[in-house]
């Protein structure tokens, strides 16, 4: 006997659809809720992500994203955690990095200068100093790995990131490294050894980049961008991640060689690259071309044309990562940059705005016209797609959340979720008592009481 939808529907009593009235209303408004407190707590909407992360790849549509953007990328202007992170927790006793933020930090070590199995003791004893959590065991086990051999590169390194008080003497612990580590180097390459060499050729590569950014901080800008092209020509594997262009963009950017930066950029903003695009590179090519039109500024159309060009380059700047100018706006306050970040995300921005704010400053009218572009922009009305967890594992908590996305909000979901339950009672109500639910509820008597009202 087959089935009858006819007869199905037609033995359905109204108790029935009350019934499936009140539970739809009920775990509608249990939903509204939830998505209304998601919102308050992280500032994004689940329902949101849940269908841009897992529903949309279903229904054939992968976003305006690259799946590189959703991975955790190194900081390469990351500050020393002895000389400059630990200032912070020196001053006011917060925590300047997560421990989150520290482990991939300890992750990325290990396997760029540890050499795996059959280790010696100075490996095993690195090994273990990336692993702990406190900085005074870690500067322990760097010491004890000088002990055991005082030209370690890799201890020196360590001691230079965790122990230095300040640049200056990070910088000379690093100088030592240095020579440490091209002498260990040589020995090894020419005694065949092409694991072990390659592994210091890291750990060297690695005490250069430090040293650069040494003297970036001490204000030796010709040496530091010598040292970046050095490293951005030369650089082995292990560097491939650690994007050297944004170390050289910000010095050339601190030294005003604007014609340099437009060289690197050309390079490095290329379609046909491997390499993903960042906030730096999207940023400092609205920079330049925000200067362009500031320098020309005139009623011509040569002028009219650099300025739209100038917007333009800006908004596409902001649909890339629209967390950037509300700290270049300083509509929201700095931290101290994470030693990783989240491409697209609140923590690539603060990593962007605290070496570039002072470029963007420098640029007379950039500011004025960033601010344009992210009014019309919708001030932040991309930002729901590229918001993560991982911003909120890689910022300290004393850091405020996005107060994004900005284009709606979530004030009628509490509303929407009390008419729904408003709806579930009165569907149980009518189940109870459905006399009475009849009576109350007469459209006739519903209309005579509203045209009395009136």
């Amino acid at each position: 006997m087959m089935w009858d939808a006819s007869s199905f529907l037609s033995s359905l009593t109204p108790k029935f659809y009350v019934a499936l009235t009140g539970t739809s209303s009920l775990i509608s408004g249990l939903i509204l809720i939830f998505e209304w407190w998601y919102f308050k707590k992280y500032g994004t909407s689940f329902i949101e992500q849940v269908s841009l992360n897992h529903l949309g790849p279903w229904l054939g549509g992968n976003g305006d994203g690259d799946p590189l953007d959703l991975k955790v990328w190194r900081n390469p202007m990351s500050l020393l955690r002895g000389a400059e992170y630990g200032r912070l927790w020196g001053a006011v006793r917060r925590a300047p990095l997560t421990y989150y933020d520290m482990n991939l930090s300890a992750q990325e070590h290990q396997a760029w200068f540890c050499s795996g199995a059959g280790t010696s003791g100075v490996d095993e004893t690195l090994a273990r100093a990336w692993r702990e959590r406190e900085p005074a065991a870690r500067v322990a086990c760097a010491r004890a790995a000088l002990a055991l051999r005082p030209d370690c590169a890799a201890a020196l390194l360590l001691l230079a990131e965790e122990d230095a008080p300040t640049v200056l003497e990070a910088e000379r612990v690093l100088r030592r490294a240095w020579r440490a580590g091209e002498a260990s180097w040589r020995s090894l390459a020419a005694a065949g050894s092409a694991a072990a060499a390659r592994r210091e050729a890291a750990v060297l590569a690695h005490v250069k980049r430090r040293a650069a950014m040494c003297a970036r901080r001490l204000g030796r800008l010709r040496d530091a961008a010598r040292l970046f092209r050095e490293l951005a020509r030369d650089a082995p594997p292990a560097l491939s991640s650690l994007s050297l262009h944004e170390n050289l963009i910000e010095v050339l950017l601190e030294q005003k060689a604007y014609a340099d930066v437009q060289a690197l950029l050309a390079r490095y903003d290329d379609a046909c690259l491997s390499l993903p695009r960042s906030a730096t590179v999207c940023y400092t090519a609205a920079l330049l071309k925000a200067r362009a039109a500031a320098s020309s500024f005139s009623t011509s159309n040569t002028a009219r044309s650099l300025i739209e060009s100038a917007l333009e380059a800006a908004r596409r700047a902001i649909d890339y990562n629209a967390h950037v100018p509300e700290y270049l706006l300083e509509l929201r306050p700095l931290t101290l940059p994470p030693e990783h970040y989240l491409r697209r995300g609140d923590s690539e921005a603060v990593a962007y705005a605290f070496w570039h704010l002072r470029h963007w400053r420098a640029v007379d009218g950039a500011l004025e016209l960033l601010s344009v572009a992210w009014t019309a922009a919708g001030r932040g009305a991309y930002v729901t797609a590229w918001s993560s967890c991982a911003d909120r594992e890689l910022l300290p908590a004393h850091h405020p959340p996005p107060l994004m996305p900005r284009g709606y909000t979530p004030g009628l979901l509490p509303l929407a979720a009390a008419l729904c339950g408003a709806a579930a009672l009165l569907a149980a109500l009518a189940q109870r008592w459905p006399s009475l639910a009849l009576a109350a509820l007469d459209p006739r008597r519903v209309l005579l009481a509203l045209l009395a009202a009136l």
